[in-house]
C-alpha cells in the first residue's frame, strides 16, 4: 500500500528537483510506521523573516489509522529545513511506536481514543480599533482520556502551548497548557 503524498508550496515555485527530493524521502516514512495513509508537506518561503535562518519553513503532517503526527522546522535553505523536519517526524514516530498503551477499562486503547487532536492557530493581535480576524478554523473529535494521557498526546503531536481534550474523570472539556516555568496548567470547563 502506497501512501498519498501532498506537497504544497507558499511563496516560491516548486521545481521538479525539489518535488522528487521531497517525494522520495517522504515515501520512505511508510516503512517506519504501519497504517500511514497520508503525508502532507507544506514548504513556505517567508521573504520578510526576522532572521535569515527562518526564511524557509518545512511542515510535515502524517495521518493514518490511529495517529496524527506533525513536525515543523525552519532554516535558511529549503532542503535543510525539510531534512530537519523529516528527522523530527522520525523521532516522533519512534516515540509514538514506543508509547505504552494502557487499557481504559472499556476495552479501547488510548491510541484509539486519541486519534485526532487539534492544533489551532490564533491570529496576531490587530490594532485596537480593528475587529479581530479568525485566520483559521478547524474541526476535531474529542476522545475521552485522563490528564496523563493528554500530556503524552500533546507531546506526541508537538502541541507545546495548549491541548484540548475530553477529561473522562470529570466528564468535561479541558484545556491543558504549558506554563512559563515548564509545568502544566489545566483549565476545567463547565456550562453556566
Amino acid at each position: 500500500m502506497s501512501i498519498q503524498i501532498d506537497v504544497k508550496t507558499n511563496g516560491f515555485e516548486l521545481n521538479d528537483r525539489l518535488y522528487e527530493y521531497v517525494r522520495t524521502k517522504a515515501e520512505k516514512l511508510e516503512k517506519f510506521v504501519n497504517g500511514l495513509e497520508e503525508a502532507r508537506i507544506e514548504l513556505t518561503h517567508a521573504k520578510f523573516a526576522r532572521a535569515t535562518s527562518d526564511r524557509f519553513v518545512a511542515q510535515i503532517t502524517l495521518s493514518g489509522k490511529k495517529m496524527l503526527l506533525r513536525s515543523e522546522e525552519r532554516a535558511d535553505d529549503i532542503y535543510v529545513a525539510f531534512d530537519a523536519a523529516l528527522n523530527k517526524i522520525q523521532r516522533r514516530i519512534e516515540r509514538f511506536k514506543g508509547k505504552r498503551y494502557r487499557g481504559r477499562g472499556d476495552g479501547v486503547s488510548v491510541g484509539d481514543a486519541a486519534m485526532e487532536i487539534i492544533q489551532e492557530e490564533i491570529a496576531q493581535d490587530l490594532a485596537a480599533e480593528e475587529e479581530p480576524v479568525i485566520a483559521r478554523r478547524k474541526k476535531f473529535t474529542l476522545y475521552p482520556m485522563d490528564e496523563d494521557e493528554a500530556v503524552e498526546q500533546s507531546k506526541l503531536l508537538g502541541h507545546e502551548d495548549f491541548f484540548i481534550f475530553f477529561n473522562m474523570a470529570t466528564n468535561s472539556v479541558n484545556v491543558l497548557y504549558t506554563r512559563r516555568d515548564g509545568s502544566y496548567g489545566l483549565i476545567d470547563t463547565e456550562l453556566a
